[in-house]
This record gives C-alpha cells, sequence and structure tokens, in this order.
C-alpha cells in the first residue's frame, strides 16, 4: 500500500478495506511502503489495520522473509 496516494491516502485506504464486508477484509495482507521511515510512520501504518511497514528502496530479503510470515499466520486460520 502506498501511504502517499492523492484522494485517499494508504492509512484511510487501509482503514477502509479493514472495514469492508467481506470474509477476507480482516486478514487480506497489506504492507505499507513508502518514504516515511519514523517510529510514528511506521507505529502509524500498524494502527491503521497494515501488517507490516516497509521504507524504500524496499529490502528484497526483508520483504519476503515478512511475506512468509504473514502467510504462515494466515494458514493457521
Amino acid at each position: 500500500m502506498d501511504i502517499q496516494m492523492p484522494k485517499m491516502n494508504g492509512f484511510e485506504a487501509t482503514e477502509n478495506i479493514r472495514k469492508l464486508d467481506r470474509p477476507d477484509a480482516k486478514t487480506v495482507p497489506i504492507l505499507a511502503v513508502t518514504a516515511n521511515t519514523f517510529q510514528e510512520d511506521i507505529k502509524k501504518s500498524l494502527e491503521s489495520g497494515m501488517n507490516a511497514h516497509f521504507s524504500k528502496p524496499v529490502n528484497r530479503d526483508n520483504l519476503f522473509k515478512t511475506m512468509v510470515n504473514i502467510f504462515a499466520t494466515l494458514d493457521d486460520k
């Protein structure tokens, strides 16, 4: 999820996705991708309902590791 989008930022988009009346709305993985790297940015991403926060440029190994962890958690549900 891009954080800085023109009409609706990534935090708002994530919150809206999580509120949808769909069975997967609460579990679909949402990862923040942004240039914002401050702790408050990371906290805001997670509080909005995102599963993880990545700063650009994204470290491929960290991205893959995080995705594996997220999907492993989904398998448990």
